[in-house]
C-alpha cells in the first residue's frame, strides 16, 4: 500500500467493535440483575429481547441464536426464582416474544454477514487493482530518496483520478505525477490508461517532450477505440521530471499541471514555467509544443510534487492551504516525516476535512555525508 494512504482501522475502531460484541450479554446481565431487585409490580424482564436484537449487529446467525436462547433461560429462571409460573400466558407470551426476535435478528445476521463477506472481496479486488495501477513508489531510485502522500476522496475508496509513478531509466530517474479531471470510476479508467502509456514510453523516449506526446497519443488511441468511454471525454494535467544521474539538475515539463516547489536550505519556491503546455487530451486546442525547464537541484536539496487537491484546499474563510509557508516550516524535518505532516495538516485545515483526490511525491536529493 502506498505511503501515506488510508490503512486498516486502528484501535478506536477495535474497540468499538469489541464493545458491539460484549452489549448484548451487558444487556441480559443487566436485566436479570435489575429485575430481581426490584418489587414484583416492576418487571424488567421484557427489556431482555434486545440482547438478541443488538446481537444481530456485531454476531454471527449462530452467536445471535445462541444470545437469543440465552435470553430465554433467562426469562425462565427469573420466572422460576419469583414463583411466577401461575401466569403461564404471560410466560408464553414473553417466550414467544423472545423467540420472535431472535428469529428475526437471526436473519438480519445471515444478511450482514453475507454484506460484509462480499466487501471483503471487492476490498482484496482492489488491493490487487491498486497494486497494478497504482504501484508502491520505491523509497529510493538512483541517488534521490522518494516519499508519497496518496488519500482518494471518495469513502473507503484506494484509487482516485490522481496518479503517479516513477522508473530509473538508463542515465536518469524519470518521475510523473497526474490529476484527471472529475472523480470517479471514469477518473480512474483514464488515469490507467495515462500510467500505461507512461510505462510503455519511458525507457526509450528521447525526452520529456517526447514523453508528453506519447501520453497524448495513448489517451487519443483509447478514445478512438471506445469512443462512448468516459476516458475519451477527459483531460489530465501532468507534470514530468527528469533528473540525471551526470549533472545536478532536474528538468521539468508541465501540461497544465500546478509548479512544483523547490527547496533549498530553508528557502521554498515554485518552479516557474514560462510556457507550459495544454493539459493531455487538449493539445488540440493549439499548436502542440513543449517546453522543458531546467532548474538546480543538488545535495540537500528536495522537490514536492502535488495535485490540486492540496494546492486548493480551503479553510472555513475560503482561503487556500499555504502549502509554500509549511513546507518551508518543514525543511528541516526528515524527508519521511514530511508526507504524515502534510497529510495531518491538510485534514485539519481543510474546512470539510480532504474532499478532493490528494497526491504528492517528495523527492528529496540526500545530503552529502561529512
Amino acid at each position: 500500500m502506498p505511503a501515506g494512504q488510508r490503512g486498516r482501522p486502528g484501535a478506536p475502531a477495535r474497540a468499538q467493535f469489541n464493545l458491539g460484541r460484549a452489549l448484548p450479554f451487558l444487556v441480559l446481565v443487566l436485566t436479570f440483575a435489575i429485575d430481581l431487585v426490584t418489587p414484583d409490580r416492576e418487571r424488567f424482564d421484557r427489556l431482555l429481547v434486545a440482547a438478541p436484537a443488538l446481537a444481530a449487529v456485531t454476531w454471527s446467525v449462530r452467536g445471535t441464536v445462541a444470545i437469543g436462547l440465552l435470553a430465554v433461560v433467562a426469562r425462565v429462571l427469573l420466572g422460576a426464582i419469583r414463583g411466577d409460573f401461575a401466569a403461564v400466558p404471560e410466560l408464553v407470551a414473553n417466550l414467544t416474544v423472545i423467540a420472535g426476535v431472535t428469529a428475526a435478528a437471526a436473519w438480519v445476521s445471515r444478511v450482514r454477514t453475507r454484506y460484509e463477506r462480499d466487501m471483503r472481496e471487492l476490498t482484496a479486488v482492489a488491493e490487487v487493482v491498486q497494486r497494478v495501477v497504482l504501484r508502491p513508489l520505491p523509497a529510493r531510485l538512483g541517488r534521490f530518496d522518494l516519499r508519497l502522500l496518496y488519500v482518494a476522496a471518495a469513502a473507503k475508496a484506494r484509487i482516485g483520478g490522481d496518479f503517479y509513478e516513477a522508473v530509473r531509466v538508463p542515465g536518469a530517474v524519470r518521475i510523473m505525477l497526474g490529476d484527471v479531471q472529475g472523480k470517479g470510476l471514469g477518473a480512474v479508467e483514464t488515469a490507467s490508461v495515462l500510467l500505461g502509456s507512461f510505462r510503455a514510453a519511458v525507457d526509450d523516449a528521447s525526452g520529456l517532450p517526447a514523453l508528453a506526446d506519447r501520453l497524448e497519443e495513448g489517451l487519443a488511441r483509447y478514445g478512438a477505440r471506445d469512443p462512448d468511454s468516459d476516458a475519451a471525454e477527459r483531460f489530465a494535467t501532468v507534470v514530468l521530471v527528469e533528473l540525471p544521474d551526470d549533472e545536478d539538475v532536474a528538468r521539468l515539463l508541465s501540461c497544465g499541471h500546478p509548479p512544483p516547489l523547490l527547496q533549498h536550505g530553508g528557502e521554498v519556491a515554485a518552479v516557474r514555467f514560462a510556457d507550459p503546455s495544454l493539459p493531455v487530451n487538449l493539445a488540440g486546442l493549439a499548436a502542440s509544443h513543449h517546453r522543458v525547464e531546467e532548474v538546480p537541484f543538488g545535495p540537500g536539496d528536495r522537490l514536492l510534487l502535488y495535485t490540486d487537491g492540496v494546492s486548493e484546499t480551503r479553510d472555513r474563510t475560503g482561503t487556500f492551504y499555504p502549502l509554500e509557508v509549511r513546507l518551508r516550516g518543514w525543511a528541516r524535518e526528515p524527508v519521511d516525516k514530511v508526507p504524515d505532516l502534510l497529510h495531518k495538516d491538510l485534514t485539519a485545515y481543510g474546512a470539510d476535512g480532504l474532499d478532493d483526490d490528494v497526491a504528492a511525491v517528495v523527492v528529496a536529493y540526500p545530503p552529502v555525508p561529512r
